[in-house]
């Protein structure tokens, strides 16, 4: 009965959405301006270094909130994470961010990388730029880096050395060009609707043009990922590889060939991956249970905000709730959600705290608003292929999986597929070496395949 709705769900997708945007050309928003009006002709472009800050009144009115919590409701018996964060270990992530998170120490490795903010479109936006110093013989070429939510530039800052590195056995080093998202972290938010994940690729892409670059990689996980597609697709000729940690092809056609998969996998995918995307009930059940947030974020983020803003306890549950169950699928059973089996509580209070002292968590859950809606589908961005040679990297517990006979829809260049047997989905934060492993060895293909097919590189 599933398997016959979601048959039907697809091909009637399929004749809606192709109808939409069969005959719609690219959209075109290069200069839309999502600032304040009165800013529009006395825009200042200056590339401005910048720091991040705890403030000790911004310290003390945490500690004050985190300390002065109502008692948290006790979790039922016997259960992991099956109903959100196991309070019966919340107060002990809550003492270890009031008395003993290093606030300075934390500070100090924050501002360890080069950052600046300049203002695009109406909006200051914040990034890390980190460039290796080369020999003359070796060229330096730019990643546009991007995170997803509830992620920040954070997620980087283990795999960034690794990626600048210069190495004798490569005729070129990367420099990292990590933008925190329109709303999220220390870039301004919009002041009006209207700027969703597609419209952020073009603000991306314009910062990428202020600081001389017009053209360079791009690398994207979670809405990163979206955002990528969208540079990908919209500017094609700009983009000279593109890498994704969560890479989706979601046209109707790729959506139904994936359900024809149900009835013999491996027309669709290797059958030693097939459990990543079949039994489709299997999918589209696991999504549905851990995609209660997306509904709500994309619906009523303002009223969420209001919530989070207020309570560093509750956003700590929150979000945190969302780092174990996209770790691991096995974490779901744990009562302490498998969080320190990862990562550090310092790696993932820092993310915390970006979001809590630049109070846009509301600004950025936005995003799921403005870009899960039918002005984005109208668009069909995410439906147009596109040529840029593409390289993908799929860890184990990602949230989902698509096959290169999927991918290979949205990108006909699709160079290679990496498969991992271990991961999740915020990569490039727990497996830092494997990530910027396989980045470069993109760029390196990139290169070869531009060259190859006299592209230019």
């Amino acid at each position: 009965m599933w398997l016959k709705f979601f048959f039907l769900w697809c091909v009637m997708a399929n004749v809606y959405c192709w109808d939409i945007f069969k005959f719609s050309p690219l959209p075109r928003f290069d200069h839309e301006w999502w600032g304040p009006v009165h800013l529009k002709y006395q825009n200042d472009t200056r590339i401005r270094p910048f720091q991040m800050h705890f403030d000790e009144g911004m310290i003390q009115d945490l500690r004050y909130r985190l300390k002065n919590h109502r008692p948290f409701t006790p979790p039922l018996e016997g259960v992991g994470f099956e109903y959100g964060f196991n309070t019966a270990y919340l107060d002990g992530w809550v003492d270890y961010w009031s008395d003993h998170y290093p606030f300075q120490k934390q500070e100090d490795y924050l501002n360890q990388f080069p950052q600046y903010k300049t203002n695009i479109q109406g909006l200051d936006i914040h990034f890390l730029w980190v460039r290796p110093e080369v020999p003359h013989h070796i060229e330096v070429v730019p990643l546009l880096l991007l995170h997803g939510w509830p992620g920040s530039v954070r997620e980087f800052y283990e795999t960034i050395p690794l990626l600048t590195k210069v190495s004798e056995y490569r005729d070129f080093a990367v420099e990292v060009i990590a933008p925190s998202l329109p709303g999220f972290g220390f870039s301004d938010a919009a002041i009006r609707p209207g700027l969703g994940a597609t419209e952020m690729g073009v603000v991306l892409r314009n910062l990428m043009h202020r600081l001389g670059f017009k053209k360079f990689y791009v690398q994207g996980g979670d809405w990163g990922g979206y955002i990528g597609l969208s540079i990908v697709t919209l500017y094609p000729k700009e983009v000279l590889g593109y890498h994704s940690n969560l890479p989706t092809s979601i046209s109707p056609s790729a959506l139904a060939i994936w359900a024809l998969g149900s009835i013999y996998p491996p027309l669709v995918v290797d059958p030693y991956l097939a459990k990543r995307m079949y039994p489709l009930l299997n999918i589209i059940y696991g999504l549905t249970r851990e995609t209660g947030y997306f509904h709500l974020q994309a619906t009523k983020p303002d009223t969420l905000g209001v919530a989070m803003s207020d309570s560093p306890s509750g956003m700590l549950a929150y979000i945190l709730q969302l780092f174990s169950s996209a770790t691991r699928r096995r974490f779901y059973n744990r009562a302490d959600g498998g969080l320190d089996e990862i990562y550090t509580r310092d790696e993932l209070i820092d993310n915390l705290m970006i979001y809590w002292i630049t109070n846009t968590f509301t600004t950025s859950s936005r995003i799921y608003a403005e870009t899960a809606n039918l002005r984005n589908i109208k668009m069909g961005v995410f439906a147009i292929p596109t040529p840029v040679p593409t390289w993908t990297i799929h860890a184990s517990d990602e949230i989902l999986y698509q096959s290169p006979t999927l991918l290979k829809i949205k990108f006909p260049n699709l160079l290679n597929s990496t498969i991992l047997n271990t991961g999740g989905h915020f990569l490039a934060l727990e497996l830092p070496r494997v990530f910027a492993d396989d980045v470069l060895h993109a760029i390196e293909a990139f290169r070869r395949y531009r060259k190859k097919n006299k592209l230019g590189y």
